[in-house]
């Protein structure tokens, strides 16, 4: 009998997961005949809109990967320690070797230190190894229907099918991670307009090769500001008199940029801050609003103008204190 009971459940939870599927293809297939409509309005091209727009399929696990990001769940230390770990700084002494001239070449010509460029690779795609395999026009196409972050990635969307549209990316290589980002840096469609370069000047970007992949991730970096050799973040810890206005938990936007003299009656043993008193910097709590009974004020970090610039390229606070934290690893080895 209990045997039956738990057929029975099985095939009742079958039916109302191919239930839901099933709801969730047809609404996908509604919103995506609008969305051509749209893309044509936008003015891409209907060989476009119906040849690569039009095979776009709806990927739940995009969604689920979207809600189960590390970057939401991952304490700081843990999130930091995977991705700067001996591995990863013993693969990135690696990768200079075999690529030092070009490497060296980059830097010099973008001012952009070339550690920051392959902690970037490691941390992206563990230097090229998993570049990702969703087809990421279906990819952007599920993110756009769904809502919670839509408009981001509808614009994303019609900036692909342009570049497509102006041959500037080739439709045979749109393979990349689950959120639409394709190659060794895993550019958006946007960064790929704004910033990606063909650098070894063969009429096409490459964002899979290494010569156009790290002089566009230097490129980026270099375009929206980086400041060669500047400090990134600094780890602290905080009195309890420290005021919640001053603290930092998301990564949307850092606010309340402080000169140091005026932060430092906030920080313990702040005298061996071997820092300019005059430079400007704010504090972030990462673990805050994210981990489950954490402390208040651990851990802390001063973070400074090249940390900020980070957070343009991943929208995470823990994410831009990996990328330093193996920048400074791979320096101290190379």
């Amino acid at each position: 009998m209990k045997k039956k009971t738990s057929i029975y459940l099985f095939l009742a939870f079958f039916l109302i997961v191919q239930n839901t599927s099933a709801q969730d293809n047809s609404k996908f297939n509604k919103w995506l005949d609008e969305f051509k409509l749209k893309a044509i309005d936008q003015g891409i091209s209907s060989n476009t809109v119906e040849g690569i727009l039009g095979k776009a399929i709806f990927l739940p696990k995009v969604i689920q990967y979207d809600r189960k990001q590390p970057e939401f769940y991952e304490d700081t230390n843990t999130y930091i320690s995977k991705r700067s770990n001996n591995k990863k700084v013993k693969n990135g002494k690696s990768i200079y070797k075999d690529n030092r001239i070009i490497i060296n070449e980059v830097e010099d010509k973008f001012n952009v230190e070339k550690e920051l460029l392959l902690a970037l690779m490691g941390i992206e795609t563990n230097f090229g190894k998993y570049l990702g395999k969703m087809p990421i026009i279906s990819s952007l196409a599920t993110l756009s229907f769904d809502k919670r972050r839509s408009e981001f990635f509808s614009k994303e969307l019609i900036t692909l099918l342009r570049l497509i549209d102006d041959n500037i990316i080739k439709p045979d290589i749109l393979f990349g991670s689950w959120a639409g980002a394709v190659g060794n840096f895993q550019f958006m469609p946007s960064t790929i307009k704004n910033y990606a370069i063909d650098y070894n000047k063969n009429n096409i970007i490459e964002l899979k090769k290494f010569e156009d992949s790290i002089a566009s991730a230097a490129n980026y970096i270099h375009k929206i500001g980086w400041k060669k050799n500047d400090l990134c973040f600094i780890k602290i810890k905080l009195n309890e008199n420290t005021p919640d206005k001053l603290l930092n938990s998301s990564a949307k936007k850092i606010k309340n940029h402080r000169k140091i003299k005026n932060l430092k009656k906030f920080i313990i043993d702040h005298e061996n801050l071997n820092i300019n008193d005059n430079i400007l910097a704010a504090i972030i709590i990462p673990d805050k609003d994210i981990i489950p009974d954490s402390k208040a004020l651990e851990p802390a970090y001063l973070v400074f103008h090249n940390y900020e610039l980070i957070l343009k390229w991943n929208r995470s606070l823990r994410f831009a204190l990996a990328v330093c934290t193996l920048k400074d690893k791979i320096k101290n080895e190379i």
